[in-house]
């Protein structure tokens, strides 16, 4: 199933969403973004984003998520570029800003539990001078193995299951 990851800073912490290819929302087929509780999918607190002002959808003729403004005043810029009317396509590392709020989109991070971890990670972490990939916080930075999955983050408590995948400092 497509997904996308919105990245954010709200009240300097960041936040993060999932969308999913005909999740539920409140306008099937759409996620909706803005300030409103009542119209919006996906409500952002930042004053300079509109009630409602985008909707984000998955357009299955270019298999990618688009995002489409849904206001003639403060538009969106995707990727550096005003959206006044129309669509643009979103793929990791796209840039939208609603207002002055910084989205980022972000790939979907594997969540590996269990004996489901590939036998390469389980070696890889236990030779020297491999390369072996971990877990970021998402709210301290610190770095996890991919078993604290499910414990959570070992210095601050914070769930890891939107953790980004990162490459494990060498131990040897």
């Amino acid at each position: 199933m497509p997904e996308l990851l919105l990245e954010w800073q709200e009240a300097n912490e960041t936040k993060t969403y999932i969308l999913q290819d005909r999740q539920p929302s409140k306008n099937p087929g759409t996620v909706r973004l803005g300030r409103d509780p009542v119209r919006c999918d996906l409500v952002l607190a930042n004053p300079t984003v509109s009630g409602l002002h985008v909707e984000i959808f998955f357009h299955p003729q270019h298999h990618q998520f688009c995002l489409r403004n849904l206001r003639d005043s403060n538009p969106p810029v995707v990727d550096g570029r005003q959206i006044g009317r129309g669509e643009a396509l979103l793929h990791p590392g796209s840039t939208i800003y609603l207002g002055h709020l910084l989205l980022k989109v972000n790939p979907v991070p594997v969540v590996v539990t269990g004996s489901s971890i590939p036998s390469t990670v389980l070696v890889a972490k236990s030779l020297p001078g491999i390369v072996s990939y971990g877990l970021e916080c998402p709210h301290c930075h610190r770095l996890s193995t991919y078993e604290r999955i499910d414990l959570g983050c070992g210095w601050c408590g914070t769930s890891l299951a939107a953790a980004a995948s990162v490459v494990m400092p060498s131990s040897g």
